[in-house]
């Protein structure tokens, strides 16, 4: 059987769908139930509608998270909810009360994870066609308390989640791959990425990971990953959450355009809404685009191993070139 990897994007669908609907006859869904797919990245997400009510299904990929896992990221995130640090979906039971179900498929040589949520209501962000200045400090007090919870939480036994530091990230054991196979490498490149790695393993190092700098955060707080519905700004997909340092959730935060002109203010933005909720050091301030070099390179990467994906065709060569004079500008500044 070919690997599902392997597979056209189009028989991956396919397949995943079927999953899908299988898993629908393990919730108490209504029997004539549909489904829609809503995006297809690290995992399949499809909207349920059930007897005039909405949902959200998530189909794991697999071997990315195990059960434990993401029993552990759904822990901390109904915790958010019940303790009023953030709103986030929460997840529902299957038929046999279990939070995560799971379900084999001819089509699939092992069974799949599979979690499914109430609705949330909301828009997306843009930074197009939005004044992003106030949903970044909301986003900045949000962050914040998110960190002071997660700093001040008893985490369950057996807690597991990924770790996101420098090695597993844009070091020798990358969860998503090497920044070197990102698309458009060349030569020239490859060596200015090289030397703005080097830089900033250098500088993580000398920041350190004491617990007031490194702990449980979100790890994907960027804008597809909030919904603003009123007066309320939503969390959702937590599926990085890990263990990494505070201000990486910054940095995510300006994700895939992190080279447009505007990002020093709505950085400037989101700082000013964290620190009206937690203290932030100036000296910590300052590495913010350590951060921000860091998840850019982590996204070349994960450009290039997720090439079949929409959202990487949509970035492309082009967000790689465009990787060049951040780079330059980063040695300039902190080199």
């Amino acid at each position: 059987m070919t690997a599902f990897h392997q597979l056209p994007q189009e028989e991956q669908i396919r397949r995943l769908e079927r999953v899908a609907k299988s898993a629908l006859a393990q919730y108490p869904f209504a029997p004539d139930a549909t489904l829609s797919l809503i995006n297809l990245s690290e995992n399949a997400t499809y909207r349920i509608d059930s007897a005039g009510e909405r949902f959200a299904m998530r189909v794991h990929r697999e071997g990315y998270h195990s059960e434990r896992a993401i029993e552990s990221e759904l822990a901390w995130a109904m915790a958010l909810r019940r303790d009023g640090a953030a709103v986030t979906p929460a997840p529902i039971p299957g038929r046999n009360g279990k939070l995560i179900q799971t379900v084999a498929h001819e089509l699939m040589p092992r069974p799949r994870n599979v979690v499914a949520f109430r609705w949330e209501d909301g828009v997306e962000p843009s930074e197009k066609e939005h004044d992003l200045s106030s949903p970044f400090e909301i986003l900045g007090e949000i962050t914040a308390r998110m960190h002071l919870h997660s700093m001040a939480w008893k985490r369950p036994p057996g807690f597991e989640r990924h770790r996101w530091d420098f090695d597993t990230s844009i070091g020798n054991k990358p969860h998503w791959g090497s920044w070197r196979d990102g698309m458009g490498m060349t030569p020239e490149r490859t060596a200015l990425f090289d030397r703005t790695v080097g830089l900033i393993g250098i500088r993580l190092q000398k920041f350190g990971q004491e617990p007031e700098r490194f702990g449980l955060i979100h790890c994907d707080m960027r804008l597809a990953n909030l919904l603003i519905d009123g007066q309320v700004t939503k969390v959702i997909d937590f599926d990085d959450c890990g263990f990494s340092w505070l201000l990486y959730d910054c940095a995510t935060t300006v994700s895939f355009f992190e080279h447009q002109p505007e990002v020093p203010r709505l950085i400037d933005c989101w700082v000013r809404g964290y620190r009206r909720v937690k203290e932030l050091p100036a000296e910590d301030e300052q590495e913010i685009w350590t951060f921000v070099m860091l998840r850019r390179l982590l996204l070349v990467a994960w450009i290039g191993s997720h090439s079949e994906t929409d959202l990487a065709k949509s970035m492309g060569d082009e967000y790689t070139a465009s990787t060049v004079p951040l780079c330059e500008d980063y040695l300039s500044r902190f080199g």
